[in-house]
């Protein structure tokens, strides 16, 4: 917006003192306030031809002439603009008999702090979402592929994950960079416990059997470990996600290791191991 800073006291844009003498008593042309305010001849025609901003007098010879009320207004026209307002919802605040030029001040600076918060948010959806892209270049492809094999995240993964989880505490604390040698540890720890877990779901064992909730429960300090917190109401949402989505299940079992109704096995044993500290 080429003059939403007004000079102290005056309440108009800079430059405009300047040009009062060149105005003189018809007011500035419509080149003039084109100038002044970084927009368009044809766009100031535009706003004449819907009546957001008409030009107070005419020339003698018709051409348009802006007073400074007219440039005030403009302004105010120009700030709504650049907040995204669309042009009808901008005539009707500028047009509001009870709004005065203090009130416009106030209500500006109330969608002043309601953008700011919003770009704030913006910012820190993509710094998350940065983080989260960190975590997965913390190794090489060699490495990668030294600790996960064949497996990887699905693409466009680490932006679902903060839109879903950004703002918790949990994701914070798992976004923190691993080295090498802590993921291979990791790994090592996953696959053991997925070697148990498939042996306990292979022998027949129910869900809510003794064997499968000390894996749940396993499972759940696994995870506290990992996210600095995992109480068991967190546990049972994400024992959830293991039976609804087939993506989740896949970084706990790999697809090759898997077994029809497994994530429902996982989701039930956990909510049974849940159930059992609860008592």
């Amino acid at each position: 917006m080429a003059f939403a800073t007004c000079h102290p006291g005056t309440g108009h844009p800079p430059g405009y003192e300047g040009h009062v003498a060149y105005a003189g008593p018809m007011g500035y042309p419509v080149g003039k306030v084109a100038a002044l305010s970084g927009v368009t001849v044809r766009t100031l025609h535009h706003y004449d031809e819907i009546g957001l901003l008409s030009p107070s007098r005419r020339t003698g010879a018709g051409y348009r002439s802006y007073s400074e009320d007219d440039l005030d207004r403009l302004q105010r026209i120009l700030f709504y603009r650049e907040l995204g307002l669309g042009l009808d919802a901008i005539a009707k605040i500028v047009d509001d008999p009870q709004l005065d030029a203090l009130e416009h001040l106030r209500r500006q600076r109330a969608l002043l702090t309601e953008r700011i918060g919003e770009l704030t948010r913006m910012a820190e959806s993509v710094d998350r979402v940065i983080q989260a892209k960190e975590v997965g270049a913390a190794l090489t492809p060699e490495e990668r592929f030294e600790v996960f094999g064949e497996f990887s995240e699905p693409e466009g993964y680490a932006e679902e994950v903060v839109r879903r989880w950004g703002d918790t505490p949990q994701w914070r604390a798992a976004a923190v960079p691993l080295s090498k040698e802590e993921w291979i540890e990791a790994e090592k720890v996953r696959q053991d416990w997925v070697r148990r877990l498939l042996d306990v779901v292979d022998s027949g064992a129910s869900a809510d059997s003794v064997p499968a909730m000390d894996l749940a429960e396993e499972h759940r300090l696994m995870m506290a470990a990992f996210m600095g917190d995992c109480a068991h109401p967190v546990h049972r949402g994400i024992a959830d996600l293991y039976a609804a989505e087939p993506v989740q299940l896949g970084f706990l079992v790999r697809e090759p290791d898997q077994r029809p109704g497994l994530g429902e096995y996982i989701r039930d044993a956990v909510h049974a191991n849940a159930d059992r500290a609860a008592k």
